[in-house]
């Protein structure tokens, strides 16, 4: 299984400007958000461009117990069940998709990423 992890912290105060925006960013990755609960986000791939097995998904977690008024820490795991043989496999170029886009975000400073 392929699994790589990041973490963010989010110059945010309202939670569900963040949760919005998160799921913004899930979009345009072309992830479909099919489970939204407080500080979980869970997203994957839509079917049909890829085989089963290489379908990614995408859990987001918005941890509330640091928040504070000014940021938030958000963190990352994107997954799936691909072995994980090539450095350049498909749930790691859908992760350096997220990722990229969330760099793009000014509001979102990179504190950690891992590849596991």
């Amino acid at each position: 299984m392929a699994r790589y992890t990041c973490s963010f912290i989010v110059a945010s105060g309202n939670n569900n400007s963040l949760r919005q925006s998160i799921k913004e960013i899930l979009l345009s990755c072309s992830l479909d958000v099919i489970y939204d609960q407080n500080e979980y986000i869970m997203a994957r791939e839509i079917p049909g461009r890829v085989s089963l097995a290489k379908l990614v998904s995408v859990e987001v977690l918005v941890d509330g117990t640091t928040a504070t008024e000014s940021q938030t820490r958000v963190s990352l795991v994107v997954k799936n069940e691909e072995l994980p043989l090539q450095v350049a496999n498909h749930c790691h170029q859908v992760f350096e998709r997220v990722n990229s886009t969330i760099s793009l975000n000014q509001n979102w400073k990179s504190i950690e990423s891992i590849a596991i």
